[in-house]
């Protein structure tokens, strides 16, 4: 370079402090939101005596974890409406085990210093999703059963940036696939009413979270990321594309094909899980995640494993 010559260098990266001001729009619209809608989980619905499975699909058949393999072919009609059932239960408990572990993780961050501008919003977080609990809970607990969670958990990281951006980031992959589900059926005749209902509530509060989700966790990575190392990113990749795989894992529940009459359960979750048509419905589901991981530079590509 020539003596005198202008030199240019990249854009310093904002601070946490400037990221999360640069969001604060976004999170006073959703505050105000969240005001407007409040709603009381213990008066909004009312609970059928009873729900018969056999009677009424409570989940919708098409997002089975058996739809499109022998499985499915195998089952006659009430078959596939008690697998639906026990689907619907499984769904609704993967929800409660998540939600816990959310309204964990967002007590531990409430007026915490470095975020407080966001303590208003977590407020309004932590009562809706508490609100969902009470939806999946009380259906559980009258018609069905809570499931168990496999998924193991691990402790907070002792660098509390990268444990920041990780928690917000496996909230977002969560409940970014439920959401998913949930459109999907609260606009579906076929389930019984209450289904429905359930799904369209908590969809109606996910479309903010997920709002709130994405804006914090790409303030998290353009506040961080350009000061981890190549290692760091790596271990930071790998544990978010394991979370993807743990994630829907889940929801190929050996517990709900015995439940459903299955034999050879843990068979068929392998079985399931591997099919094609399965495969290719993940992929389905998770485009709208994977296009904000993948598009924020995050992730460079979805998880091999999972599709």
């Amino acid at each position: 370079m020539n003596p005198g010559s202008a030199t240019t260098s990249a854009p310093a990266p904002p601070s946490l402090r400037e990221a999360i001001a640069a969001m604060s729009d976004t999170v006073e619209r959703l505050s105000e939101l969240s005001r407007a809608k409040y709603a009381n989980p213990y008066t909004a619905v009312d609970w059928p005596e009873a729900v018969d499975p056999e009677a009424s699909w409570l989940f919708a058949p098409e997002l089975s974890t058996l739809y499109g393999t022998p499985y499915w072919d195998g089952l006659d009609d009430a078959g596939r409406h008690r697998l639906a059932f026990a689907e619907a239960s499984n769904f609704f408990s993967l929800n409660i085990h998540g939600e816990k572990s959310l309204m964990e993780g967002l007590a531990a961050r409430l007026y915490r210093p470095d975020l407080i501008e966001i303590a208003d919003y977590l407020h309004h977080f932590l009562d809706e999703e508490n609100k969902h609990s009470v939806y999946f809970g009380g259906f559980c607990q009258r018609y069905a059963k809570i499931y168990r969670s496999r998924h193991v958990a691990f402790g907070a990281r002792p660098d509390r940036r990268v444990d920041d951006l990780l928690f917000f980031a496996k909230v977002l992959i969560f409940e970014e696939h439920a959401d998913r589900y949930n459109v999907l059926q609260s606009k579906d005749d076929r389930l019984h009413p209450l289904a429905r209902f359930i799904n369209g509530a908590h969809h109606a509060d996910e479309s903010r979270h997920l709002v709130f989700n994405r804006a914090i966790v790409q303030a998290f990575w353009d506040a961080y990321s350009p000061g981890w190392d190549d290692a760091k990113l790596t271990e930071i990749r790998a544990y978010l594309g394991q979370f993807f795989a743990t994630t829907w894992h889940e929801y190929y529940n050996p517990d709900v094909y015995a439940d459903a009459g299955l034999a050879n359960s843990w068979q068929v979750a392998e079985d399931a899980w591997n099919a094609r048509e399965q495969r290719a419905h993940r992929r389905r589901i998770s485009t709208k995640c994977l296009r904000f991981f993948t598009a924020s530079g995050i992730l460079p590509e979805g998880p091999a494993d999972v599709f």
